[in-house]
């Protein structure tokens, strides 16, 4: 026989959620989403599973590894559980909303699961709030976005908020001039993705001496977003990648202009978890918080086919979110003895209680463990205390308890 700890083990990176911050989490998801429809987004709820080659075509390719999968036994065909919204709402973009106007404002909230957790997120499972702007390739879209983000966190209360723009294109754009073959490409990804100048430079036979010179120099140039710019436009890039540089300049110029006191820094080499982005992207940190608080950019939205219109979205992960808050105040809980006329309630409702119900034994009942109820006003209190209520509600009066705060 398993006991009662077998019983309550969770699998690795999962966990229950359990109260107060449960109901805190739902609370805030609202607030978020409440932020973002005053910007006119609208909300959509894609299913938890979908088709494999649905789910997992175009821009899915790039979440294959984070995937669960399972097999429909009605259709006898494979699915897969989401390891991200961001695809679904695309998808539901490109065909059940086709051919509503553009550009096309996107709102979702949910959970997403993931087959392995990360060093700075070890959680498989979590919760995903965001946004999708579809169908504008304008500076604005992007800087729309960023801003909208940033005013959702601060309307709930995060502080200490910096953002850390990145350009994912701009390496492959530099480095589509230089013939380099699979094996050199991917040396060269991974010294920058190490942060690694010394390795970049190492390499100055295979990438020309320009051309290394070139990329430590990006590497070096990371850092405060106007310093990081301006040691960017010193670079002669080649046209395309030139071109890239300068929309993340416009993008700089919008946030900066919408939110004066933002930290903001640029990163223009990164590239880990933005694989399938076209264009800026953006991370959320908020300080002395584990994990990024969401991330984003600009992509080609799509449903696999050929069929691609620009966008770019933003998405808030739950957990590091509830981390960057401070703990929420505990609720006004009253406790209300068996038989306590329901107005009376409904009127305690009206002034912000919560309020926990006293129920009478069942009919015959003799068990110890079944609900009891106060028969005067100390046992109302005690009561109270036992059911984690600072109040009793005793002869039409409010009187204070202590709660009892044992689990």
């Amino acid at each position: 026989m398993s006991d009662d700890s077998d019983v309550a083990l969770l699998p690795t990176g999962l966990s229950d959620r359990l109260p107060p911050d449960a109901e805190f989490e739902v609370r805030t998801v609202e607030r978020l989403l409440a932020s973002f429809a005053q910007h006119g987004y609208e909300r959509v709820k894609p299913p938890l599973i979908e088709f494999e080659e649905s789910l997992l075509s175009g821009n899915g390719a790039a979440m294959s590894a984070s995937t669960f999968r399972l097999m429909d036994p009605i259709s006898q065909r494979m699915m897969a559980l989401r390891p991200d919204l961001t695809l679904q709402v695309a998808r539901i973009a490109a065909t059940r909303l086709r051919n509503a106007p553009r550009p096309l404002r996107l709102s979702y909230a949910g959970q997403v699961l993931r087959v392995k957790g990360t060093q700075l997120r070890p959680e498989r499972q979590f919760g995903q709030v965001g946004v999708e702007l579809v169908g504008s390739s304008s500076p604005d879209a992007d800087a729309e976005v960023i801003l909208m983000g940033i005013e959702a966190l601060a309307d709930i209360g995060v502080e200490n908020l910096s953002v850390d723009l990145g350009l994912p294109t701009l390496v492959p754009a530099v480095s589509a001039q230089l013939g380099l073959d699979d094996s050199a490409s991917a040396r060269l990804r991974d010294a920058l993705d190490r942060k690694d100048a010394a390795a970049v430079g190492a390499m100055g036979r295979q990438l020309g001496k320009d051309a290394a010179a070139m990329l430590v120099a990006m590497l070096d140039a990371a850092g405060p977003a106007e310093k990081a710019l301006q040691r960017l436009e010193r670079l002669d890039l080649p046209a395309e990648a030139a071109g890239e540089r300068d929309i993340l300049a416009q993008v700089t110029d919008l946030v900066r202009a919408g939110a004066p006191q933002l930290k903001l820094t640029i990163d223009p080499v990164e590239n880990r978890g933005f694989e399938y982005h076209t264009g800026v992207t953006f991370t959320f940190f908020a300080l002395d918080v584990r994990g990024e608080l969401g991330c984003g950019g600009r992509y080609a939205a799509g449903n696999g086919g050929a069929a691609q219109e620009p966008a770019t979205g933003l998405s808030l992960f739950m957990d590091s979110v509830s981390r960057s808050l401070p703990t929420p105040p505990p609720a006004r809980r009253i406790y209300l003895p068996a038989g306590t006329p329901a107005k009376e309630g409904s009127r305690l409702h009206g002034e912000g209680w919560v309020t926990v119900a006293g129920l009478g034994h069942a009919t015959g009942a003799t068990s110890a463990t079944d609900a009891t109820d106060a028969t005067d006003a100390a046992d109302a209190v005690a009561e109270a205390a036992r059911m984690r209520c600072g109040h009793a509600f005793v002869d039409g009066t409010i009187r204070e308890a202590a709660p009892d705060k044992a689990d």
